[in-house]
């Protein structure tokens, strides 16, 4: 199977894992998605391929999924749930990050074929998170404050919209600090720009995508909020439209 028919395969399961997860679990599933999408996608992030013959680097898709996820915490239960997911997921990569720094550490058994790989992938993974983590950080709080401040400029219709626009500028924030923090160095400068322009177009068109996915969201918050909203706390269905 071709990269790209895996790229957009993998893309669909992957929003289709976080509804699925919603579905089950409300907040509690997104903050399970948000958590393991960025440990796992910060592990990704190392490999390179090619797509469109365009070098790209894997992870984009469940770092994308991210902003879904957030977005549908800010649209069901507002900008507090949608933080705390925010900080859910930074608490867990630092926790993973520190965690597979103690292990590459240890002397391993003769009997052992795993610590070489171990350490090839997590010894770099120091500058990574910290790549991640500072434009996660930066580019999640922009994505929710823009996420809110759309919904107000429209009185709530159009969730479309501010689904598209908060995520789409969010994302070229997050772009722009990662790939500087991570790549620049590493690479060629061809090579940087062409992971610099595939990072974010990809994330932008994954956005465009879950478009419907958010609408399913929302529609199966409302369902649920009536049977049974105590069970997930929901807060309350903020949109209008």
């Amino acid at each position: 199977m071709c990269n790209e028919v895996l790229w957009f395969a993998f893309m669909l399961v992957d929003l289709s894992i976080a509804l699925v997860a919603f579905r089950l679990w409300g907040k509690v599933g997104l903050y399970a998605v948000i958590v393991c999408s960025v440990i796992v996608c910060n592990i990704q992030v190392l490999e390179t391929v090619k797509i469109f013959r365009m070098v790209a680097t894997l992870g984009n898709i469940l770092y994308a999924s991210i902003f879904f996820a957030t977005d549908v915490l800010s649209e069901v239960y507002g900008k507090r749930e949608a933080r705390r997911g925010v900080w859910l997921g930074f608490f867990g990569l630092i926790s993973a990050t520190i965690a597979m720094q103690f292990a590459i550490r240890f002397v391993p058994d003769q009997s052992d074929t795993i610590h070489p790989h171990l350490h090839a992938i997590f010894s770099l993974m120091p500058r990574i998170a910290f790549a991640s983590f500072t434009a996660y950080l930066i580019s999640q709080h922009h994505d929710i404050w823009a996420f809110h401040f759309w919904k107000r400029v429209t009185a709530g219709r159009h969730l479309w919209l501010r689904n598209n626009a908060s995520t789409m500028v969010s994302q070229l924030i997050d772009t722009t600090v990662f790939t500087f923090l991570a790549f620049f160095g590493r690479f060629s400068m061809d090579v940087f720009w062409q992971i610099f322009i595939t990072t974010y177009f990809f994330k932008w068109i994954i956005a465009l995508i879950d478009t419907p996915f958010i609408y399913a969201a929302r529609r199966m918050a409302r369902a649920q909020g009536g049977r049974i909203g105590a069970l997930f706390a929901f807060d309350g269905l903020q949109a209008s439209e």
